[in-house]
């Protein structure tokens, strides 16, 4: 079993959070879920939704896979030197990360993704490739992969690369299994973002 670690912050984008965690909650013997914040205690999605989190240094079990989501919140995150450290932490343990939205202008400012390909978030895109001109950014892609870094696109995007991480990891059925089981409709082809405009 494997151990997912979502790196929370106040003002996260509610569905980055729970969309993956959704799918991969379907996989109760495959994933175990924990939710950590810096001090830990009750963190706050940008709809109020609230989450207990555990603290980073109180943490149960080591981090295999480190989803790292975005929202409104990373506008503060992005110059918190605390969490911009804990994230390379956290990044240089686990053996896959993950990020949704505007998570990964995080991973680019911590200097995580210097090198690689990532995408992010559209709207937010100029923000998003001003915290680092270090990171090849593709703007097309649903979601990206490149080593062990999966970065999605916008607030749903989160799900199909969470799918598409489990059908890389499992196989394509399992993935669908689990879509099936969502109701959710799945893009299947991470090249392809209906929500892409040159």
């Amino acid at each position: 079993m494997q151990t997912l670690t979502a790196l929370l912050f106040n003002d996260f984008e509610t569905l980055d959070l729970f969309g993956p965690i959704e799918m991969f909650g379907c996989l109760p013997e495959d994933y175990r879920l924990q939710f950590a914040s810096i001090n830990g205690g009750v963190t706050h999605s940008k709809h109020g939704v609230a989450i207990q989190t555990t603290a980073v240094k109180d943490l149960t079990h080591q981090t295999d896979i480190l989803l790292m989501v975005g929202g409104m919140g990373t506008r503060q995150q992005v110059n918190h030197r605390e969490f911009l450290q804990t994230a390379n932490l956290f990044t240089d343990q686990a053996s896959w990360v993950l990020s949704g939205c505007t998570g990964s202008a995080l991973l680019a400012k911590a200097g995580a993704l210097n090198g690689r390909r990532a995408t992010s978030n559209k709207l937010s895109w100029q923000w998003v490739i001003a915290q680092s001109d270090k990171v090849n950014w593709v703007k097309q892609a649903r979601w990206v992969v490149d080593s062990k870094f999966y970065t999605s696109s916008g607030v749903s995007a989160g799900m199909d690369m969470a799918l598409g991480f489990i059908a890389d990891r499992h196989d394509i059925d399992t993935a669908r299994k689990v879509a099936q089981y969502t109701e959710y409709r799945w893009q299947e082809n991470s090249d392809m973002d209906d929500f892409y405009q040159k």
